[in-house]
């Protein structure tokens, strides 16, 4: 969510030289469809990694694509910000469409995501029992997830940063209430099955990144919109989340986070990691307060056993003193 600024000529020159390389070209081609890694692109080049990461280097140099860290992998995208992005999607539709390798590429690019697909769906099976024992005890997740929509909807929402997006279940929500969305996330699991929810999705203006919720990839004043799903009860400091939230909120912003009314399901903490058993409205108003924020009244949406609560902070607009004109000076005096 960091703003780039246009390309100048001696960058545009020095981004279509560094495209125009077959091999950078075929990387271009692929990434403009979805974020792999050298392993994956390796896979699908049939050529050597360190020559495939040459090539890389390259393109992110000029700005073509860019490097996003996840523990010790990398992704490599052609992110919404870059500079080159415009170059990279317009090349994209000038390639020839018989051409023999660039089919070949596709065919091993459909390989690699139906592989993604399959981790992803065998992770969700093994774990899906803990996530279907606890939204039994709760209101439906539709209605919270159209109750959020509807928040998020009564103001701009150009970009969304979508906190602990664990499946990536919120982006794909509110996908077409934004222009660009980021989803956060230490679990690479998690995050594995969010690309492929996202990529079947067809949803390509929302990402997803591994990050520490305590410490966001994010510039200050930088998101429309941060929403908190379900994840404080996660946090040893809840309060800080909504700091680090409140930090890279515009003025004029807005945060909402959606957890559990206070409750006593002590089997949550001892089987599904819960730190916290809910939060009392006081206790979350107290917090935004504390980041700067001003809180409306909390929506609860009560189910059996646990009620879901729904806050909306907004991040006040920076109200700047009037200058009195010369003229009104002199009248004054």
């Amino acid at each position: 969510m960091t703003q780039v600024p246009a390309m100048t000529l001696d960058t545009l020159m020095a981004a279509l030289r560094a495209a125009a390389e077959p091999t950078r070209l075929r990387l271009l081609a692929l990434c403009a469809q979805t974020e792999l890694t050298v392993t994956e692109l390796t896979q699908i080049l049939g050529q050597s990694q360190p020559r495939v990461s040459r090539h890389l280097k390259l393109l992110c140099e000029a700005g073509l694509l860019e490097r996003v860290p996840e523990g010790t992998w990398a992704f490599y995208r052609v992110g919404d910000r870059l500079s080159g992005a415009p170059l990279v999607h317009a090349l994209s539709t000038l390639l020839p469409a018989g051409d023999a390798t660039l089919a070949r590429d596709g065919e091993r690019l459909a390989a690699v995501r139906r592989s993604r697909a399959e981790t992803a769906e065998q992770y969700f099976r093994d774990n899906a029992a803990q996530w279907s024992a606890i939204r039994s005890l709760h209101v439906d997740e539709a209605q919270v997830e159209a109750a959020v929509a509807r928040l998020v909807a009564e103001a701009p929402a150009e970009s969304l940063l979508d906190i602990g997006t664990g499946t990536g279940r919120l982006l794909e929500v509110l996908a077409p209430q934004t222009k660009h969305g980021l989803g956060i996330d230490l679990s690479r699991d998690m995050l594995s099955i969010a690309r492929a929810n996202l990529e079947r999705a067809g949803i390509r203006h929302c990402q997803v990144r591994q990050a520490d919720m305590y410490a966001l990839p994010v510039d200050n004043a930088a998101a429309d919109v941060a929403v908190i799903h379900q994840v404080l009860h996660f946090a040893d400091e809840p309060q800080k989340v909504i700091h680090e939230a409140a930090r890279v909120v515009k003025p004029g912003g807005q945060i909402v986070i959606v957890d559990f009314a206070p409750h006593d399901l002590e089997d949550l903490r001892a089987r599904h990691a819960h730190r916290r058993l809910g939060f009392s409205d006081t206790e979350v108003r107290a917090w935004c307060q504390s980041a700067g924020l001003a809180a409306d009244p909390v929506l609860a949406l009560p189910g059996q056993p646990l009620t879901v609560h729904i806050w909306r902070a907004r991040k006040p607009v920076a109200v700047t003193a009037a200058v009195p004109s010369p003229s009104a000076k002199s009248a004054a005096a």
